[in-house]
């Protein structure tokens, strides 16, 4: 049987499949890459101002409906993820940190973990994390959290039986201008303390 005639039908069937693997696969590699465009970086964090608003790119948009999500709009604040510690090493839960401030200017803030999709981590202490209200202080108001599988005295937050974590940073009415370069001397320091 001659197949010349059908020789062109079978290239274009054949560029066609290649072009639709190719783009479903560069679709799942952006929508588990973060939340799409412009990512307003501090240091090991991260926030995606524009996922709360009209001008939200497809790719976030997609991420949000899978996640089920409610971000927070950008008049009310700004949402941080830090998946490393200010080293850039990944979290860990079998190492302990201490997440040591400044804070940018938020009339609210809070600070939690989660593991990396998000969801708030079961631990023995039932405490998910701290907020500009019930945070120990220390002397001239500054703070910081030991992040640690066991207890700490003051502020402390354990990752419970997760193998790996994220922090989670949400400045509520912040005044912080998203569109300059980030001050990230601004931001609270995560350090490596130690592994087990």
């Amino acid at each position: 049987m001659d197949l010349k005639p059908y020789a062109n039908y079978l290239r274009a069937a054949s560029a066609m499949i290649a072009g639709l693997v190719i783009g479903l696969g560069a679709t799942v590699l952006s929508l588990n890459a973060g939340y799409g465009f412009n990512a307003f970086r501090a240091g090991p964090w991260t926030a995606w101002p524009d996922i709360g608003g009209a001008t939200i790119d497809p790719y976030a948009r997609a991420v949000v409906s899978r996640s089920g999500e409610a971000p927070l709009g950008r008049d009310q604040g700004l949402a941080f993820i830090a998946r490393t510690d200010s080293n850039g090493a990944p979290l860990k839960a079998d190492c302990e940190y201490r997440i040591i401030d400044p804070l940018p200017t938020a009339r609210f803030w809070t600070i939690a973990l989660a593991s990396p999709d998000g969801r708030l981590l079961a631990n023995p202490a039932e405490r998910y994390g701290y907020s500009s209200i019930d945070i120990l202080r220390k002397e001239g108001g500054a703070f910081d959290i030991d992040v640690a599988r066991d207890a700490r005295p003051g502020n402390w937050l354990s990752p419970g039986g997760a193998q790996g974590f994220v922090v989670m940073l949400r400045l509520y009415d912040t005044p912080l201008d998203t569109e300059a370069a980030a001050d990230s001397n601004s931001f609270p320091k995560i350090v490596k303390v130690g592994c087990a």
